[in-house]
């Protein structure tokens, strides 16, 4: 194996490290997948599994393409951008709070749809956090052949990783038949949502 060859390798295996571990870890998706999971089942959060993993794959492709030079130009950009996703962010815990038990043919409360779980990707400090790193650390070049590349091993990382922790939510949904119980899980899943903004309210 060449040289080249091998720093090829090595970063792809870097890469793929790095898009598991992002994936896996818990953060807003993997937070509000885990308690749309115990709230509405597995089947019923496909649509918003496959928001995040596909919306996460073309927000990566448009970061690699220019926002990266916009946000690098106008600095404050990106400020303004966080600020806006913490107060989104903030009411989404808020829902997820007071989500109440979800009866059969129960509109009120619903899963996240899948362009919904797409648009989300924008206003998630954390994907916003993968993204710039995926595409600054792993594609030296930034050529389009290796933005797709990043773009195609997230896809391929993220979705049974998010999907893990939808199965996790409907596995402790058979716990979670009592409603106060079902209440003090959604309490939870939104005080660990807003902690998961710690990083980017004070970056330390």
């Amino acid at each position: 194996m060449s040289q080249k060859s091998r720093m090829t390798y090595d970063l792809f295996l870097a890469l793929a490290l790095f898009a598991f571990v992002s994936s896996i870890t818990p953060g807003p998706n993997n937070l509000m997948l885990m308690a749309s999971g115990a709230n509405f089942g597995f089947r019923r959060t496909i649509p918003h599994m496959l928001g995040v993993a596909l919306g996460f794959v073309f927000m990566v492709l448009m970061v690699g393409v220019g926002l990266v030079q916009v946000f690098d130009a106008y600095p404050v950009s990106y400020t303004v951008l966080k600020a806006g996703s913490v107060v989104y962010l903030l009411w989404l815990a808020w829902k997820i709070a007071h989500a109440g038990p979800v009866k059969s043919g129960d509109e009120q409360g619903s899963p996240m749809s899948f362009l919904q779980a797409a648009a989300f990707q924008w206003v998630n400090p954390k994907a916003w956090a993968m993204a710039l790193t995926a595409i600054s650390a792993y594609t030296p070049d930034q050529t389009i052949a290796a933005i797709v590349l990043v773009g195609a091993i997230f896809g391929a990382i993220n979705l049974p990783s998010v999907g893990s922790w939808t199965v996790l939510g409907q596995q402790m949904a058979r716990v979670l038949t009592n409603p106060r119980r079902l209440t003090a899980f959604n309490w939870t899943m939104a005080v660990l949502l807003v902690a998961s903004l710690y990083p980017v309210i004070w970056p330390g």
